[in-house]
């Protein structure tokens, strides 16, 4: 298992990296569309 993480240290931070955007993404989305939801009930 160390050997592995050895050599493929870049991937899993890449990775790593890539779960915290689409979960950033993902956030932002959802608070995009209930913010339109609101304002459509505002009016």
């Amino acid at each position: 298992m160390h050997d592995f993480l050895e050599q493929n240290a870049m991937y899993i931070v890449l990775l790593i990296a890539l779960i915290i955007w689409a979960g950033l993404f993902i956030y932002l989305f959802k608070i995009d569309r209930n913010l339109k939801k609101l304002e459509g009930e505002e009016k």
